[in-house]
């Protein structure tokens, strides 16, 4: 097992079959030669809603798995892959970028801090950022809010290059608790009228852990849009399966060393940054 240090955190590019079996995540994310990145959806809008995606890269074949609960029952999740491709820096937001204090997180005040759509996780088809709200080739939720997505796709170099700085994001809210979107919960949704608000506000997000910092690009989002810089809300580990990872993660790190001759790891503490 690999265990790659970057930035400020610690990337798997290896992990045990058994962990990964046990989060319900396997094939591709253990492919001979790959990469596999770990990302932990956290809860925004106070949704309830987290889970576990792994991005796993062989050559310029992307696998995305993603496995979560709490989503609305029974409905659609528009989900995407957000952030740069150019090396600018892009966060997960949190409450306090509900600018318009309405106590809603919309799609449009999240995306100063997680940046455009990269690549859509549409069921098939095209992965275009215009295919965003195609909400028929979304994932459904089934009875219990859980959905489970594996898809592989072919990316572009700049996708490999920077697969470090993006973010995976899961859409869909039930602010008014009656198990589906309506326009009662929040009205109306800012990029599309037709579309309720609680269809298209973010549920979740979720960055790559080991990302490394890179340049806020000028203006917020690479195509406009604000010129505040938003700190980072960090990701923190919602489930004990993710802290078994970590921990199994660990004990080979300490066991090779030991092997080796080598010292013992010495814990690094991280700042508040994602």
């Amino acid at each position: 097992m690999i265990v790659k240090r970057t930035g400020r955190r610690v990337v798997l590019a290896a992990i045990p079959a058994a962990v990964v079996l046990s989060l319900g995540l396997s094939g591709p994310a253990l492919a001979e030669g790959g990469k596999a990145y770990q990302i932990d959806l956290a809860q925004l809008n106070a949704s309830g809603s987290s889970g576990t995606v792994m991005l796993t890269l062989k050559g310029k074949q992307l696998t995305v798995q993603i496995e979560s609960k709490g989503m609305v029952p029974g409905q659609p999740s528009a989900q995407h892959l957000h952030g740069s491709t150019k090396g600018h820096d892009f966060h997960c937001p949190d409450a306090t970028d509900d600018t318009d204090g309405d106590g809603v997180l919309s799609n449009t005040e999240a995306t100063h801090d997680y940046g455009d759509i990269n690549i859509s996780l549409t069921t098939g088809g095209d992965t275009k950022p215009t295919s965003g709200l195609d909400v028929l080739r979304m994932p459904v939720a089934d009875a219990k809010g859980t959905i489970r997505y594996k898809r592989t796709i072919e990316v572009g170099q700049d996708v490999v290059d920077h697969i470090k700085d993006l973010h995976v994001v899961q859409h869909g809210i039930d602010r008014n608790k009656n198990k589906k979107y309506d326009f009662e919960g929040a009205g109306k949704s800012e990029l599309d009228p037709k579309l309720p608000q609680e269809a298209t506000a973010p549920t979740n997000c979720g960055e790559v852990k080991g990302a490394a910092v890179g340049s806020i690009p000028v203006g917020g989002i690479e195509t406009g849009g604000g010129s505040t810089e938003h700190a980072a809300a960090p990701v923190t580990m919602r489930d004990g399966v993710a802290i078994t990872i970590l921990a199994v993660v660990a004990g080979a790190v300490i066991i090779g060393r030991k092997r080796s001759g080598v010292g013992p790891v010495r814990r690094e503490t991280t700042g508040g940054g994602a």
